[in-house]
């Protein structure tokens, strides 16, 4: 099930190539996380996932229960193509608010930042985020520490800061870390913040 009116945003933006998130390959900060796991058996989730890269890495690197969610079909094709062996059924077209699914971990990178900023909006991501996860599961990934602008939609990625960001995530979750990336990207340099938190 999907939002349609969000989904076709997505994918026209998609289709015009208006992704200027996408960096062509897995977050530094996400992948250094990565190589740390041991368990690749356990069940991981990355919702708004895009083009898939750091669930591409996982799939390299022999993770066996990885679940890819995208609201739009152009870039799950896309992932599909250059991934053919990718398990299909762990391809999911969806909006993550109606997904169902318990997972041991999540991957955030730049999906937060892709809703409208609203109190509302971010207080039913944290909410979800928990719903998703296995008692003990965690969230981990990268927050853009950049200022709010909401005058218009096409200011995605929408930005915040670590203390309001905290107000949302802290209801819902045990914050082990959240604190600037010291291993950003050069182009994301002290924009980003690596957080781990763990479902309460």
């Amino acid at each position: 099930m999907k939002n349609t009116e969000t989904q076709n945003y997505w994918t026209k933006r998609y289709l015009d190539k208006k992704t200027g998130w996408d960096i062509g390959y897995p977050s530094t900060p996400i992948k250094m996380y990565i190589d740390q796991l041991t368990n690749k058996n356990i069940s991981i989730l990355i919702p708004g996932a895009g083009n898939g890269y750091e669930a591409e890495y996982l799939h390299q690197k022999g993770f066996t229960n990885v679940s890819v969610l995208d609201i739009s079909k152009p870039p799950l094709e896309s992932f599909s193509k250059r991934n053919p062996n990718f398990p299909k059924e762990k391809l999911v077209l969806a909006d993550f608010f109606l997904h169902h699914g318990q997972y041991d971990l999540i991957f955030e990178q730049t999906f937060f930042c892709s809703f409208s900023p609203t109190e509302t909006n971010r207080l039913a991501y944290s909410k979800k985020m928990n719903a998703l996860l296995k008692p003990k599961g965690k969230l981990v990934g990268v927050w853009f520490d950049i200022p709010l602008v909401t005058d218009n939609t096409e200011n995605r990625p929408f930005g915040g800061d670590k203390e309001t960001y905290l107000t949302y995530f802290t209801p819902y979750f045990k914050v082990h870390t959240f604190t600037t990336c010291y291993n950003s990207i050069p182009e994301r340099a002290n924009q980003e913040l690596f957080g781990i938190l763990k479902k309460l």
